[in-house]
């Protein structure tokens, strides 16, 4: 066994962690990708002028401790004939026995994240805010974190207790005797600062260091979080230009002797493929990627050494040109704990800087035929104890999955926005005429396979909570339909019009979507109708809607202007009725028709 590296951050209050790293081989790594395996990549430099730093990172974890269902459990290979095969990934049980098997061989190994570890999580983790996936993190020797959007999921005051611990403030302690002691490992918040003091929310940057290496991690989350997030629980909060965060920053941390820098970074791209092994150097670096991370990439100082990005969960270790030409690795890993990246970072001891042409970078498979972790399998088995009795209750029954797919509209965003729909249209519940629903709120499918022993076609009370773990209020809100209209047009535009987020709406409401046109554009506003009626631009309408969306998340601004507000039930309580309401084990629930949103292509 050996000691694990000093952590020091700037922060006075920065309790001092010194950890031991668990080396001893849990099992055979299975190496699922042709780049060769950690250990094939492993050099000999050891005492001299340069040694080689692994640097295992992933991002996006979702505190999925237990191995994702369906297509979110599972990475697409490409062959070298060009065909493709799917492969089961993801599980902390072997993530852990991965990353330590991974770690075996390199005396120099640090391992980072990307942000979004916790939030919009499984019941396991979502059921006790989070405090199961802190715990397997610090079992996984995560040596420091960006944060992401979903850490904020519960507010700054939340994510501080998951940084410092301490009993959730209204549940208390899960376990009798057991205080939560919070995240081992610095979540840093570079470009997060209190408006009044401009300093920031938690600490910047992180510096590691053993045997007299010394690597600079600096931490940011994308700059438009606030519009992702809910605005109550970020009061006070200013969310800043990520490059220039990073760039502050860097200097700071050269200033100090550290001229070894990685930028742990929430935002991310998309590859031009969806396989994990797509090089996305092809023809030429960085050609076969997109999105915000490119243009940031190249505006990064010269000086930060890798991008360890996220946020997009997608899959890429590409190289993509520094401000002076120079080329530079930016990786991520997908999402819920299904890859690994493995970065070797060739530092040289006499400039204490990584030597950038020796950087190699690789995505690799958590496998599902290691060994399991022993420690992990504990954790999950004594948290799944506590969760049983509230997470597997039924509470409705489905005929067929219920998919959420990459679509305008989707089976299982009408079937929610009905359930809204009927819980808040009596007039003592607000008096809605319809209901909208944000897309990244559905988190994952009704199956109807059990998960367990439930019994196929039964919706368990943990698997409603995955479809929406967020439990966001809901609530009912004056609209016209001038703003009604200009909601519809936001999908499309301004913030959205590179990725367009189209809300889900209830049975009803219809409208054409015009894909050939561009922004606003594309939604036809002759084509809005009520219940075949057109809506009339000066008309008051009742909405239904959650409080992220009346707070003007992801980009829809005109909601915020709403009036008259009636807050009801929770979005997951509303759910769950529905389901225990229009099925039964003698008459399950279908999955309902689509046709409410006509897309023109």
């Amino acid at each position: 066994m050996s000691a694990r590296s000093h952590r020091t951050g700037p922060s006075a209050n920065r309790r001092i962690l010194t950890a031991v790293a668990g080396l001893a081989t849990v099992g055979a790594l299975v190496a699922a990708m042709p780049a060769g395996s950690p250990e094939a990549r492993e050099r000999s430099h050891g005492h001299g002028r340069t040694v080689d730093v692994q640097l295992l990172s992933f991002n996006d974890f979702h505190g999925n401790l237990q191995p994702p269902s369906g297509s979110g459990g599972r990475v697409t290979h490409t062959n070298p004939d060009g065909t493709t095969r799917t492969i089961d990934a993801g599980g902390v049980e072997y993530l852990a026995t991965h990353l330590r098997d991974a770690r075996e061989g390199n005396r120099y190994s640090v391992t980072a994240a990307a942000g979004d570890l916790i939030g919009a999580t499984p019941m396991l983790s979502g059921l006790f805010h989070d405090e199961p996936t802190v715990e397997a993190l610090n079992k996984l020797d995560l040596d420091v974190s960006s944060v992401g959007n979903h850490e904020f999921d519960e507010g700054a005051r939340e994510l501080a207790r998951i940084q410092d611990g301490g009993c959730h403030p209204t549940e208390g302690c899960y376990e009798q005797g057991k205080e939560f002691k919070g995240a081992d490992f610095p979540y840093l918040t570079a470009n997060v600062t209190h408006e009044k003091s401009g300093r920031p929310l938690l600490d910047p940057y992180f510096v590691w260091k053993k045997n007299g290496v010394k690597i600079g991690f600096i931490g940011v989350t994308l700059e438009g979080t606030p519009d992702i997030v809910n605005a109550e629980g970020i009061k006070g909060l200013t969310f800043g230009d990520e490059i220039e965060a990073i760039n502050k920053y860097t200097k700071i941390l050269e200033r100090k002797g550290v001229k070894a820098i990685v930028a742990l970074l929430h935002e991310g791209g998309a590859p031009a493929s969806s396989s994990y092994n797509y090089d996305c150097d092809s023809p030429g670096p960085g050609d076969g990627i997109s999105g915000p991370i490119v243009d940031i990439a190249k505006k990064v100082s010269p000086q930060v050494d890798a991008l360890v990005t996220g946020h997009t969960h997608q899959a890429y270790a590409c190289t993509v040109p520094d401000p002076s030409g120079k080329p530079r690795t930016v990786t991520s890993a997908a999402s819920a704990g299904r890859l690994y990246t493995d970065t070797t970072l060739t530092y040289d001891r006499r400039t204490k800087d990584v030597v950038r042409t020796s950087v190699e970078s690789a995505n690799h498979v958590v496998t599902r035929d290691v060994p399991k972790a022993a420690d992990m399998t504990q954790l999950i088995d004594r948290w799944n104890t506590l969760a049983a009795p509230v997470a597997n209750r039924p509470v409705g029954h489905v005929s067929a999955d219920i998919e959420n797919p990459a679509a305008p509209e989707r089976p299982l965003g009408n079937l929610i926005a009905d359930a809204q729909l009927e819980a808040l249209a009596p007039a003592d519940k607000g008096g809605a005429q319809l209901a909208l629903m944000n897309p990244g709120g559905i988190r994952a499918p009704l199956t109807y396979t059990a998960s367990g022993a439930e019994g196929d076609g039964v919706v368990t009370y943990g698997e409603a909570f995955t479809v929406q773990p967020f439990t966001n209020m809901m609530n009912v809100v004056d609209l016209t339909g001038a703003q009604l209209i200009t909601a519809l047009q936001q999908q499309v535009s301004g913030s959205n019009q590179g990725s367009p987020k189209i809300l889900q709406v209830s049975e009803g409401f219809t409208y054409t979507l015009d894909m050939t046109k561009t922004g606003a554009d594309r939604v036809v506003t002759g084509s809005v109708k009520l219940n075949g009626a057109a809506i009339d631009p000066a008309k008051t309408y009742r909405v239904a809607m959650n409080e992220f969306l009346t707070g003007g998340g992801d980009g829809f601004s005109v909601l915020k202007e709403h009036r008259n507000k009636v807050v009801g039930a929770s979005d997951l309580d509303v759910f769950i009725a529905y389901l225990a309401a229009h099925s039964s084990a003698s008459a399950p629930l279908a999955p309902p028709a689509t046709g409410r949103i006509t897309v023109v292509k």
